[in-house]
């Protein structure tokens, strides 16, 4: 009898990438259609949401805190937010929607969660790119930016809203109160996360206690990023590094021990 090839790393890894590929492409035939049209429309409406949200904002922040331009500088802190959101939440929310597709050996929890997150992490990019190149040209700026601090920015976004995704994804399956309780507890995030502010400008003794949102440091570098004259020196990467491990190391916990039982409930 001829032996079965063993189950190398390799060959788990390859299965496992080939796994997240088809679960990525059936996203995008279930959440946009089976024609380009509807993975289209997923970058044209954010894009429009942003502008008109600028455009209101501009009437009454004029002169933003940095910078001569304020549509920039809002989507400067808006599009990493968003990121923390929307990719944070669709994450958590990857075993509720592959759950038949769980049944299969084949597929495990964390690949249905990497699928989610890369598709909707590489939309998210392609949203900030069309929205930047959009607001420097119609506004002809002149702008010089730290691509070295822009992508780290960008990296660091998508790796905490992993964690949240991770941290999330079994307590959204065995507690479903708990995502509107998550929805609420968000909701002063979008005015303590810089958007509409700077870091330095906030007084003491509030300065220290936002310190520790790690949104503003990804705000923060992502700034720096685009505005090569602000230093951005109270930014922190290892900080915003460590909370996304402990996050995914605790989420990884409670989906390999718990999640299946969560499941049968």
């Amino acid at each position: 009898m001829t032996a079965l090839p063993a189950k190398t790393p390799r060959n788990r890894r390859l299965r496992s990438a080939r796994t997240i590929l088809a679960l990525m492409l059936r996203e995008m035939a279930t959440s946009y259609g089976r024609s380009i049209m509807g993975y289209l429309w997923a970058i044209v409406e954010p894009v429009a949401a942003l502008a008109l949200m600028t455009v209101v904002f501009s009437v009454f922040l004029r002169s933003p805190p940095i910078g001569s331009n304020f549509p920039l500088f809002y989507a400067s802190g808006f599009l990493v937010f968003n990121i923390y959101v929307d990719v944070g939440n669709n994450a958590a929310r990857a075993v509720q929607y592959s759950r038949p597709l769980l049944e299969f050996p084949a597929v495990t929890p964390l690949d249905t969660i990497l699928a989610r997150f890369l598709l909707n992490f590489l939309t998210h990019l392609m949203v900030i790119a069309i929205i930047l190149t959009g607001i420097i040209e119609i506004y002809d700026l002149h702008q010089i930016m730290d691509f070295r601090k822009l992508i780290l920015a960008l990296v660091i976004a998508g790796g905490f809203a992993l964690s949240i995704g991770v941290f999330n994804c079994y307590l959204f399956v065995a507690y479903p109160s708990y995502a509107q309780i998550w929805a609420i507890l968000n909701r002063p995030m979008f005015i303590v996360s810089g958007i509409f502010f700077l870091f330095d400008q906030v007084p003491q003794p509030f300065r220290d206690i936002l310190w520790f949102n790690p949104i503003v440091h990804i705000v923060g570098l992502m700034r720096a990023g685009i505005y090569p004259t602000y230093e951005a020196n109270y930014v922190s990467v290892t900080y915003v590094i460590g909370i996304s491990m402990v996050l995914s190391l605790i989420g990884l916990h409670l989906i390999r021990r718990y999640l299946r039982d969560a499941m049968n409930l």
